[in-house]
């Protein structure tokens, strides 16, 4: 973990080397609106431990006031790793969102996370299925800090906020046992989110990088899904045209899981870490968008390597409010 917070540190701090302005005005209005709140984080998918994902982000890239759907998927597989042939389970996690961003007052806006859960993984006895309405996320985001938009080349933004997720969607105590825990559609338990987000633009360049940590409790059943750390760090370009705006973006992202625990006892081979690159776009006119981004693995090291990530993608179609 610490090679990823050295990253980020680095980033941080050349973001925060600007200079006095020295460049050509251009249409700021426009740009900063596109981008003054981007991607923070999600629901945890399939409820947060070794094969969940935080990092695919909360929010549109073109749309700061929004509501909209969103679908992703997400491929694993994993073994119970006893021998060296023992078999492989091939795993989907689908995922259909609806989300929105509301503006509360001028610095504060309240992200809303509804999910809809099916999945299912193909095993040596058959196929498994499982389904239903996920645990809902509640996010609010505070403009703690914003440079003036007429004095400097470079434009930083800095956001703090908190949340947290309600046990809505159902826990299954048999699932734990499964060589993946996470083969859940809800958690069970009340979770509390901690988030910060830095932006720094020059013309129509940014890079937005965020923090985000998920402190998760014990649920009814006695298990507690471990805590979760997500980073992410995305450049992205906006382009405009007359009759529409495109914004390509390209970055990593990674997230880093504690064990888990039942009946105050450890559950071995339940922590990890995921390191990933992602591609992505976003194409609006008037007040819709949509866009799509993909995300593959580059280091990976979930529940002891009997989980294995193979990819990620999402689409969304939005309408801004």
């Amino acid at each position: 973990m610490k090679k990823y917070i050295l990253l980020f540190t680095i980033a941080f701090q050349w973001a925060n080397a600007s200079v006095k302005d020295s460049v050509p005005n251009f249409n700021f209005k426009n740009y900063y609106n596109v981008f003054e709140n981007t991607a923070l984080v999600d629901d945890c998918d399939a409820c947060g431990c070794s094969a969940s994902g935080g990092s695919m982000g909360f929010a549109s890239m073109l749309n700061s006031n929004f509501v909209g759907v969103r679908y992703f998927n997400q491929a694993y597989r994993s073994t119970d790793g006893l021998y060296s042939n023992s078999p492989w389970n091939e795993e989907n996690f689908n995922t259909i969102q609806v989300w929105a961003r509301i503006p509360v007052t001028k610095k504060i806006q309240v992200s809303a996370l509804v999910p809809y859960h099916f999945h299912n993984r193909e095993t040596p006895t058959g196929k498994q299925n499982i389904s239903g309405l996920g645990d809902i996320t509640v996010l609010a985001m505070y403009q703690l800090y914003q440079t003036h938009k007429d004095s400097t080349v470079l434009v930083h933004t800095l956001q703090v906020g908190g949340g947290f997720k309600l046990p809505i969607g159902k826990f299954d105590e048999t699932n734990n046992g499964s060589v993946n825990p996470s083969y859940q559609v809800g958690t069970g338990s009340l979770d509390y989110l901690l988030a910060t987000e830095y932006i720094i633009k020059r013309k129509k360049f940014g890079l937005n990088s965020l923090l985000n940590y998920v402190i998760k409790t014990e649920n009814q059943k006695n298990y507690r899904f471990g805590n979760q750390f997500n980073y992410a760090s995305t450049l992205f370009y906006l382009h405009e045209t007359d009759k529409f705006s495109i914004v390509p973006q390209v970055g990593v992202a990674g997230e880093v899981y504690d064990s888990n625990y039942q009946y105050n006892q450890r559950v071995r081979k339940t922590s990890g870490d995921i390191f990933m690159g992602k591609i992505g776009f976003e194409i609006g006119k008037d007040k819709f968008s949509f866009g799509a981004n993909a995300m593959l693995p580059i280091n990976q090291n979930l529940s002891g390597g009997n989980v294995e990530a193979k990819y990620r993608w999402s689409v969304n179609f939005n309408y801004a409010l």
